[in-house]
């Protein structure tokens, strides 16, 4: 606390004299050169590159959002169905590794484990004499404000100036190179590809196409068909080809439109003309003058990124380049890096999930390798989910759609899983999938015996309802999640000992005991009950919302009563696993017994105070390392443990520099390009983290709206707007200062009771009434929650969370209500 004063003595920039147009760019005083990990990420949800910012050889590196390995397929496994009845025998009889083993050769899949997102290829701009050491003043940027990225040096007394975005309004990549000389821009433009086959050609004078086929991949034949188009127009000088490269000689200004598409249609339909959609997307943008597609780009975009502002305060440090305040941020004061780092992940969920397009994948739209790693595909054991975290808190509910359409076609594809493989209705999917909707076991028996991805992705139909309120919307999706309910129904089973319903044979994420000898399949683990209870839960309260399926209610709470309670061992932990086999030794990055407290609300301080202090018990034992989506998963955890200096120090850890090609599966950090890095490269930790911060400023999964649950004593002082809460309330303002809240100013969409949990007391010219009781608007209601079996060995410890005042109002649809201290 006395660093952070003598810190905010030295503050010689106040809050208010930075708006946020000045403070949201990543800047760099160096190019990229060939480091991936350090150029520049644009994209418009459909297509994407990355910018290196070399002053000699630019490099784009173009990415489409269809451009995967392989055709439609399925990797279902029919063997597992035999032998089920054995497998959960061994389980039940404590004979974990003989199951394992028979899992591995029955359900295990033995077609493929899921296709690969590739790369289109790349747009190389040559420009002769621009090499290092003829360049001053270098400069580049990526300004997330209007989602452009910019170069500009000098070379012989000329500035040349490059700016570079995916347009929003057209499906086009525009790259514009402009000089304050005339006749000065010289430069040969190429495409290349590690695709083969692929195909170069020059069309006329000023197109470049690349056009290949993606790769067979685990015997899928490899059938996506893809075309990438450059169109060159200088303004002045000369253009001409030399083989199948186009060069353009003293122009004063040269504009650069890039397009991609494939033949994908969807996951079981890959009939569309690349070349006729390539042409297409051509037509309007060619028309259109720089000027008029930067600005219609730039509102587009806006449209969305401006819904939110957040202001955390600036000191000098802002003047510094990204990679030195990165470098410093754990041993400096920079909060206006943290409300960076922020926008940066809702610059990226922007840029790369779009309404009719793919949802983010492992490295969201952005990749440069043949093999990515873990083939860059959707892992729906953590991964994809936290994608998607901060999609309605930080409002952005249309950038969820693509998430929500890729659930409807695997609640399709899973019925043939649920089927083929357990003998049971409803739906299911494992804990990967893929561009073709694979529902099947994915990898080794030790990562793919995990039959609940399914069920986490369907938390996510639900609380896109729970902050919109729109019936029109659940009645739609309400299909899936009622056959993800249906298919655990027939797959539970009832375990021996305590009579409970479990799912077996299941795992605890990528985990196993730390015990010898022990492997990872097991039944009833913590997070599988707790993800069921949540799954449950939903799916009833979307029938009784619509009026439907009462017997099928009936049989959901029945079954929901019988499944295991979550329990305290030992060691005062949550347990992980049905038996006490935790050990606090344990770092492993997977925290998956802590669902229920995140994603999930099943623990809480004011509802479940054994639960809450065993779950931050657990979480303690786990350290405060890991992997970069780790640490973001445990920005949220302490968040939800209303422990703002501890959720802080998470962001302090998570944003360490980290050097590209780091090995450790423990070590996580960030890349110069605030990339998360796991390492390597995953997306889901810069979402993790952003949804993380939203939390420590706003929570509402219980029971209330809660201001400033977490807020850390690094940010005494600040202003948020535009956040959005469940019952679609939304904070249009929120203004705190030294540590207590001063101004709220909330919107209500839907109108009801809203009900608010703020650390000191306002005043407002509506009434106020002291909360009793339950809250009865609908969208706020909390689940009993069953007691937990607590170990004769557990010590446990008070809650110790700081006091709180919770009020009543009541609002109308439309209307915006002030409270003031």
């Amino acid at each position: 606390m006395r660093k952070i004063t003598i810190l905010l003595v030295l503050v010689t920039i106040s809050i208010s004299a930075f708006s946020q147009d000045a403070t949201l760019k990543l800047w760099y005083k160096q190019s990229a050169g060939k480091v991936w990990e350090a150029a520049m990420p644009i994209g418009n949800g459909h297509i994407a590159a990355m910018v290196y910012g070399n002053t000699n050889n630019e490099i784009l590196q173009l990415n489409e959002t269809t451009v995967w390995s392989g055709s439609p397929n399925r990797n279902d496994n029919p063997d597992a169905l035999a032998a089920l009845p054995e497998i959960r025998k061994l389980i039940f009889e404590g004979k974990n590794a003989e199951a394992s083993k028979l899992a591995a050769q029955n359900i295990q899949s033995k077609k493929n484990h899921g296709m690969k997102f590739e790369p289109v290829g790349n747009l190389n701009l040559n420009f002769p004499g621009h090499d290092s050491a003829n360049v001053s003043n270098y400069y580049r940027d990526l300004n997330i404000e209007n989602a452009t990225t910019h170069a500009s040096y000098t070379v012989n007394g000329v500035k040349f100036t490059r700016e570079i975005f995916a347009s929003f309004a057209n499906n086009v990549i525009v790259v514009r190179l402009t000089a304050d000389k005339p006749n000065s821009i010289t430069f040969t433009a190429s495409q290349t590809s590690q695709h083969n086959p692929s195909n170069v050609t020059v069309n006329g004078t000023d197109q470049i196409v690349l056009a290949g086929t993606t790769n067979t991949h685990e015997t899928v034949p490899g059938m996506i068909k893809f075309q990438s188009v450059a169109v060159i127009k200088n303004e002045g000088g000369i253009r001409s080809t030399i083989d199948n490269t186009i060069s353009v000689s003293k122009a004063n200004a040269v504009t650069i439109f890039i397009t991609i598409a494939t033949n994908y249609v969807n996951y079981n339909d890959i009939s569309a003309n690349e070349a006729k959609r390539t042409s297409d997307f051509l037509k309007v943008p060619l028309q259109i003058p720089y000027s008029r597609l930067l600005s219609s780009h730039i509102a587009a975009y806006q449209k969305y990124f401006n819904r939110v502002k957040l202001n955390l305060g600036a000191t000098d440090v802002v003047n510094k380049s990204t990679d030195i305040r990165l470098r410093d941020f754990k041993q400096s004061y920079d909060p206006q890096f943290a409300a960076l780092y922020f926008q940066f992940g809702r610059y990226l969920l922007i840029s790369s999930s779009q309404p009719g397009g793919q949802p983010a994948n492992l490295q969201g739209i952005w990749n440069g390798n043949m093999n990515p790693s873990w083939d860059s595909k959707y892992t729906i054991n953590i991964n994809t989910e936290m994608n998607y975290w901060p999609a309605e808190v930080t409002n952005l509910t249309e950038m969820h759609e693509p998430l929500i359409e890729m659930i409807n076609d695997i609640s399709k594809t899973g019925r043939e899983t649920a089927k083929v493989m357990y003998g049971s209705n409803g739906w299911v999917a494992h804990h990967n999938t893929d561009i073709w909707r694979i529902t099947g076991p994915v990898d080794g028996i030790g990562s793919a015996m995990w039959p609940m991805g399914g069920a986490w992705l369907s938390q996510h139909l639900w609380e896109k309802y729970m902050f919109s309120g729109n019936t029109k919307y659940l009645e739609k999706v309400y299909p899936a999640l009622k056959g993800a309910a249906e298919f655990y129904l027939d797959f539970l089973i009832e375990e021996p000992t305590h009579k409970w319903l479990v799912v077996s044979p299941s795992m605890s994420p990528e985990n196993s005991p730390n015990i010898p000898k022990s492997v990872s399949i097991a039944a009833g683990v913590t997070m599988d009950n707790q993800i069921l209870f949540e799954l449950f839960s939903n799916t009833i309260h979307a029938a009784e919302t619509l009026n439907t399926d009462k017997a099928l209610v009936e049989k959901i709470k029945t079954a929901r009563k019988r499944l295991p309670p979550m329990q305290i061992g030992q060691y005062s932990q949550l347990q992980e696993w049905m038996q006490d086999l935790d050990n606090p030794n344990d770092k492993h990055r997977h925290v998956s017994h802590l669902f229920g407290l995140h994603p999930g609300k099943q623990i809480s301080a004011y509802r479940t105070p054994e639960l809450f202090d065993a779950a931050r018990t657990s979480l303690i034992y786990r350290g405060d390392g890991g992997t970069g989506w780790s640490m973001g998963w445990k920005v949220n955890f302490w968040a939800r443990f209303l422990d703002g200096n501890h959720a802080y120090k998470m962001i302090q850890n998570q944003l360490v520099p980290m050097k590209v090609g780091g090995k450790t599966m423990e070590g996580g950090g960030t890349y110069a390009n605030l990339f998360d890095a796991h390492p390597p490269f995953q997306i889901d930790g810069n979402f993790g983290c952003t949804a993380g911060i939203a939390e420590m400023l706003l929570q509402s999964h219980d029971g209330a709206l809660h201001l400033l649950p977490a807020l850390p004593d690094a940010w005494a002082t600040g202003s948020v707007s535009g956040l959005r809460a469940r019952g679609g309330f939304e904070v249009m303002d929120m203004q705190w200062k030294d540590g207590k809240l001063v101004k709220a100013v909330i919107k209500s969409n839907l109108g009801g009771n809203c009900r608010i949990r703020i650390p000191n007391i306002l005043k407002a010219k509506f009434k106020l009434a002291k909360a009793q009781g339950n809250n009865p608007n609908p969208f706020y209601q909390t689940e009993d929650v069953p007691k937990p079996i607590i170990s004769e060995k557990a010590k446990l410890n008070p809650v110790n969370v700081k006091d709180t005042f919770v009020y009543d109002f009541q609002t109308e649809a439309g209307k915006t209500y002030l409270l003031t201290n």
